[in-house]
């Protein structure tokens, strides 16, 4: 049975916006530049077992473009402006929250190992759009916090407003983790056996041979996902993989179909705080599937 939400991402193709998955389109990238990695992270420690596992169920949040939609945008929802992003992310402080990765919250669920203090919850980005490096780090830095970078690796260069190869080294120095959407952001339900190993297994490869990180987790293009293609993300040594619709994520739900809530334009903070509360005891969606 087939998973299916309206979660839509778009592509620009010369200057065009085309329907394309789950993501939001986006202008010419902006151009300004970090300083340079926080100091003190540390990357892709081996981890180890502290005690009993983890039972703390973790919001992950889905965002996409990081700006003012522009006019005439055909999917304006799919914007945060930075000034909405910000506050956002000071009122998840504020109300105890501390952002961590999924594979924190993996190491936690399965082997022990502490979460950061604070109530944890995921910043996923989908898609890879450069406005998530220019606009969103700095505030996530500015707390002490990393993101979750589900990146596509083709559609989205960076002259229509995708992140370039360096600012995804930089924001990997920053302590980001890097997870994918595959090479193309296919409809993987569509697909064959082969065409499943190009968009999955090919995508994971390539992404760990170009940056020297593990790639451990997987995020479905518009949410389209069945049993064949849970299958794939399982054979290709995903840890799990995360979808569009609406829950917190568990540990004794199925990890290959997480669920994540999708913020939209114009949410204030409080108004996130609300979404996040109300979401809570949503059944799970990967209960359908082993």
């Amino acid at each position: 049975m087939a998973r299916r939400a309206g979660a839509l991402a778009l592509v620009l193709v010369g200057g065009a916006v085309a329907l394309c998955g789950c993501g939001g389109a986006t202008p010419a990238p902006r151009t300004s530049v970090l300083s340079g990695p926080r100091q003190g992270t540390v990357h892709h420690a081996a981890a180890v077992r502290d005690g009993p596992r983890g039972t703390e169920s973790v919001p992950i949040l889905m965002y996409h473009v990081i700006q003012q939609a522009p006019p005439g945008a055909p999917f304006p929802g799919l914007y945060t402006t930075a000034a909405d992003f910000s506050a956002q992310m000071h009122a998840l402080a504020d109300a105890g929250y501390h952002a961590v990765t999924m594979n924190q919250v993996w190491e936690n669920w399965h082997r022990g190992t502490p979460l950061p203090r604070g109530r944890p919850v995921v910043i996923s980005f989908d898609n890879g759009y450069a406005s998530q490096f220019t606009a969103a780090l700095p505030v996530l830095r500015q707390l002490g916090w990393v993101g979750v970078e589900n990146i596509q690796l083709t559609g989205l260069p960076p002259s229509q407003g995708g992140l370039s190869r360096r600012q995804v080294r930089l924001m990997i120095r920053d302590g980001w983790e890097l997870d994918t959407q595959g090479n193309s952001h296919a409809d993987l339900i569509t697909l064959d056996q082969a065409g499943l190993a190009f968009q999955i297994a090919d995508a994971r490869r390539t992404l760990q041979e170009r940056y020297h990180v593990p790639v451990l987790w997987f995020c479905y293009p518009s949410g389209h996902y069945d049993l064949t293609v849970i299958d794939a993300v399982k054979a290709a040594g995903f840890r799990g993989s995360t979808t569009v619709l609406h829950g917190w994520a568990s540990p004794t739900e199925n990890a290959f179909a997480l669920p994540r809530l999708e913020v939209l334009a114009g949410w204030s903070g409080a108004e996130l705080l609300g979404q996040i509360d109300g979401m809570r005891d949503l059944p799970a969606p990967g209960s359908h599937y082993p």
